[in-house]
């Protein structure tokens, strides 16, 4: 009985703390995605092109042609996260 409800309480524990790690994770992931594109935003306009994610954000430029689905010639650090969050 004492075990099986320890291994209750366990299992109960680990779905409870899930999202708060998960969250951590999406935060962390948020706030680097924001850091490398001020760096790479070397106009500081908030736009990224594709010349500029070319040397700092390797990913992205491989594939900015997809991720600029407007053809607008930049991206900005929203749509980069957004994408991270897929």
């Amino acid at each position: 009985m004492t075990r099986s409800f320890t291994s209750t309480l366990l299992c109960i524990s680990i779905l409870a703390i899930t999202p708060v790690l998960s969250y951590a994770d999406d935060a962390s992931k948020n706030r680097e995605i924001a850091e490398r594109f001020a760096k790479c935003d070397l106009n500081h306009d908030g736009k990224l092109t594709k010349a500029e994610a070319k040397g700092c954000m390797p990913r992205i430029y491989d594939h900015f042609s997809y991720l600029d689905s407007g053809n607008k010639g930049y991206l900005t650090v929203a749509e980069i996260q957004a994408v991270a969050d897929r």
